[in-house]
């Protein structure tokens, strides 16, 4: 049955709802009272107020709406997050029975705690809970261990620092979603990209805006910084590449050819070559200073459909590039050919990471695997299994470790060599978007869709 408010809210008493409570009052003969308690609030048009809370989550999960509600020892009211609510008889229009043989029994309420407690573990030893909005990029400073760059769907962007409380520095000005948060390699400066289509470039130590590039037709994808100095380069949707000067706050170049959304990109470890993915299923190289579109690769023995990450390989020889068709393929930057094919994931690839101490390589993917591989064989070391999809990865740095963030809001570290995962790290309560490695190695910090920054300790691990 549902009981409906003139107020257009609809609320819905159910067995699992009354389970629900039962098992929170985990006592039997509290049950039964809380029956008794029911009919008496429907008899005399008094009734529990449900709070709706509906969040929006991208990507496998779709439309999410949950119904929530609380429960008071005083049934002539329901105590909500900001004080006591009370209802008048008009504002019921129906009332509902329900019947005693619904209620659980005492053993279902012994196992209901046991599982709630299990949900609500918390491994995190930090959590930044600045934003409003669901939280999709998330960078650590390169010099300062402990400096954190986050942006999320609230238009926001913050600089936090580990471990110093609600310390936080936000990045204003966006008029959209910030979709991207980059550090540059000497630590001096962080970048935010927006959906909004303009990248905001902020000076560290005074704590102040620096420039606004501007230039795209449309949202920004990803940010990243020249390996050796404050070049900012940034891939957007209308299928063009920029780069600018951030020092200088001019426009250098435009990298135009994909024919649609530029999903990942990167300047190449020496420098020298950007390589650029498409959700046109192509892969660009360029030379950075000319705008040269040096090598397209598509086609035959390349990927079907859109990538949708790339990784480089430390002497700037080789691009790994995966794909929403479940491969990944290794191409020769200065030929541009295909130099091998990795085809053993069964749904998007989401994440890549190479290995900086072996000739290894680790792939996220939907199908809820992460794939190490021996690039030197073109053959699978391993697979790890995962509970749900693995949207993105991280090697913990030059160690055999890999760390993955899932649909399911959990981050698992991986023995590369052995497949095995030798820790889950719990908190989360939706689908994590993206992870970093602080500059020691010590903390990882993820960020989800349930709008928080989360800190847990891994320097057991590097």
């Amino acid at each position: 049955m549902t009981v409906r408010l003139q107020s257009n809210s609809i609320i819905s008493v159910s067995v699992q709802s009354l389970r629900l409570v039962s098992s929170r009052l985990n006592c039997f003969n509290c049950a039964r009272f809380l029956l008794e308690s029911a009919k008496v609030i429907l008899s005399t048009k008094l009734f529990f107020i449900l709070r709706r809370r509906q969040q929006q989550r991208r990507g496998a999960q779709g439309l999410i709406t949950e119904f929530v509600f609380t429960y008071s020892a005083d049934i002539s009211f329901i105590r909500e997050d900001h004080g006591d609510v009370f209802l008048d008889e008009d504002d019921i229009v129906e009332e509902i029975n329900v019947d005693e043989e619904d209620l659980p029994d005492a053993d279902d309420d012994a196992d209901s705690d046991t599982e709630a407690d299990v949900d609500e573990a918390d491994d995190s030893v930090h959590i930044f809970t600045g934003h409003t909005g669901e939280v999709y990029t998330v960078a650590c400073s390169p010099t300062d261990p402990t400096l954190v760059a986050t942006g999320a769907g609230d238009d926001k962007g913050f600089l936090w620092k580990i471990g110093q409380g609600d310390w936080a520095f936000e990045l204003q000005g966006h008029k959209d979603s910030v979709s991207s948060v980059s550090f540059s390699s000497d630590g001096q400066l962080a970048a935010s990209g927006s959906f909004d289509g303009v990248i905001q470039v902020w000076d560290i130590l005074s704590g102040t805006l620096k420039c606004t590039l501007e230039g795209p037709g449309t949202g920004i994808e990803w940010v990243r910084w020249h390996p050796r100095g404050h070049l900012v380069l940034g891939g957007s949707d209308d299928s063009t590449v920029w780069m600018w000067n951030a020092d200088k706050a001019v426009y250098l170049n435009t990298f135009s050819g994909h024919a649609s959304t530029v999903t990942c990109g990167d300047f190449t470890p020496d420098g020298k070559t950007i390589c650029t993915g498409s959700d046109d299923a192509s892969l660009r190289i360029w030379n950075p200073k000319t705008g040269e579109n040096i090598h397209v690769v598509r086609g035959h023995f390349y990927h079907t459909e859109g990538l949708t990450c790339m990784a480089i390989t430390a002497d700037s020889s080789l691009v790994l590039t995966g794909s929403k068709d479940g491969s990944a393929h290794v191409v020769n930057i200065i030929t541009g050919k295909v130099v091998t094919s990795l085809t053993s994931h069964t749904d998007s690839i989401e994440c890549i990471g190479l290995s900086s101490s072996s000739p290894w390589a680790a792939t996220g993917s939907m199908d809820k695997k992460l794939i190490i591989w021996d690039l030197q064989h073109s053959i699978p070391r391993c697979t790890c299994e995962h509970e749900e999809g693995v949207t993105c990865l991280s090697w913990v740095g030059g160690s055999r470790f890999v760390a993955t963030g899932c649909v399911d809001g959990r981050v698992r570290i991986w023995d590369s060599l052995s497949g095995e995962c030798v820790k889950t790290l719990r908190g989360h309560s939706h689908a994590i978007q993206s992870l970093a490695i602080s500059a020691d190695g010590n903390h990882l910090v993820s960020v989800s869709l349930d709008g928080t920054a989360r800190v847990f300790e891994i320097d057991e691990f590097h």
